[in-house]
């Protein structure tokens, strides 16, 4: 095969993953956000949790992430992602119960980490080990395409179709958006050479220039997932914008889409902390030109182009916390204070500083994830993750008879507990069945 060929193909894989993980399972939640509201009786406080849960779940990826190192393992997990994505889609058309949309939400967020941490790790080695640029501006560009594609699929398809049967029109939009994703990426080479037969060498950064990036990124996280996940709904509330939240999250993701391949090529005149410093620039400065496009992309776009120039330094992060943890500890601990102080006394929307909480609630997430790991906490998850698929073949019915017991028999009143316990039981008595089988043959 031609080898620039086969070098789009396997950017396009990582691109359909993305539409796939990001854009239909995980981010089509935001504009149907305010149709299930007004058709499925969505609370907002459920709104609240049902995002909360589909972060948690992409924290659960992240952790199993860390502790992955094999390239065939990882190629197969990218693989059952794309799956649970199509799958997760599927969950929130067939029930209005919130225990089921929860449940939903966190195998979302398990896929969206798939292909974000997998896949991209995947498609990079790909690149190192056959010489081209490590540059994955092209990749990330499905972030957007996936966000846009689905503001504008949700603007078209609700004149016709009520939420639930959005629901199963993007499930077929997904089960489509799989077959390049699984097709195209090939199977990762587990030799430590290049295709020339050059030795692979690890450069990782030095320890300070981490630990400012840590703590840059860990900000920017906290302030992006917020309102990418609340927009169309913030939008709708405003004076005068009953109805336009759609066309801004559309207008995020065609921001979005070329952003980051724009920057690459900037990266490559200027360098890639200088890019990131004039995101940063952009995303601090009041710009308001009237253009929803123009000052939609100036706000949100350093959040973009700092997670794609330091996507293959993730891994490293994380070992760098497990080896400091009285700092990390630290950390978090003084990020909490000082974020809890300036939310609450209203100056996290500030310039500098909204840029500043956001890239350190990022870093809050990997610093968390690589204490977890460190103290034995995280083992639990990572026997899930190895386990994904029995849990997923299992878990509706141990679910549904906790579920129905619990609400009949009235023991448990609060709804919140009620729900961890149908959640823990999902997840607990098929793990038990499997031990059984393995332990009786």
């Amino acid at each position: 095969m031609n080898e620039q060929r086969e070098r789009l193909k396997v950017l396009g894989a990582g691109i359909f993953s993305l539409l796939l993980a990001m854009g239909v399972a995980r981010f089509a939640y935001t504009p149907l956000l305010p149709l299930m509201q007004q058709q499925a009786g969505l609370g907002i406080a459920d709104a609240g949790w049902l995002a909360a849960i589909n972060y948690g779940g992409y924290l659960c990826g992240a952790l199993l992430a860390s502790l992955v190192s094999d390239l065939v393992l990882k190629d197969k997990l990218y693989r059952i992602g794309m799956i649970l994505a199509i799958a997760s889609t599927a969950m929130m058309g067939l029930s209005t119960d919130p225990t089921v949309w929860a449940i939903s939400r966190f195998v979302a967020g398990l896929s969206s980490a798939a292909a974000m941490l997998f896949g991209t790790g995947l498609i990079l080695n790909w690149l190192i080990r056959h010489q081209h640029r490590s540059e994955l501006g092209i990749h990330f560009a499905g972030i957007g395409l996936g966000i846009a594609g689905c503001a504008a699929a949700v603007a078209l398809m609700q004149q016709w179709l009520d939420w639930r049967e959005q629901w199963f029109a993007l499930t077929a939009l997904g089960c489509l958006l799989a077959i390049p994703a699984l097709r195209w990426l090939p199977a990762p080479d587990t030799s430590g050479l290049t295709r020339s037969g050059e030795k692979l060498e690890d450069n990782p950064p030095s320890p300070l220039f981490m630990r400012l990036f840590m703590a840059a990124y860990f900000c920017a996280g906290v302030g992006y997932v917020v309102s990418a996940t609340f927009i169309v709904a913030i939008v709708d509330r405003l004076p005068g914008m009953a109805g336009q939240g759609t066309l801004v999250f559309l207008a995020l993701g065609v921001g979005a889409a070329p952003a980051c391949i724009v920057w690459d090529l900037i990266a490559r005149r200027i360098g890639d902390l200088n890019a990131l410093i004039a995101a940063a620039v952009l995303q601090i400065a009041p710009i308001s030109t009237g253009s929803v496009l123009i000052d939609e992309f100036s706000s949100r776009y350093v959040y973009f182009y700092a997670g794609y120039i330091f996507a293959t330094r993730a891994f490293a992060l994380a070992d760098w916390a497990r080896q400091h943890l009285a700092l990390g500890v630290a950390g978090l601990i003084a990020w909490g204070i000082v974020n809890g102080v300036l939310v609450f006394n209203g100056l996290a929307d500030l310039p500098l500083v909204g840029l500043a909480l956001g890239t350190a609630g990022a870093l809050a997430v990997i610093v968390t994830s690589a204490l977890l790991t460190q103290a034995g906490i995280a083992a639990p998850f990572a026997h899930c993750g190895r386990q994904s698929i029995v849990i997923y073949l299992a878990f509706f019915f141990p679910m549904a008879v906790t579920r129905i017991v619990l609400l009949k028999t009235g023991l448990i009143p609060d709804v919140g507990t009620v729900s961890a316990i149908v959640t823990a039981a999902g997840v607990v008595a098929p793990l038990v069945l499997a031990w059984l089988i393995e332990r009786t043959g």
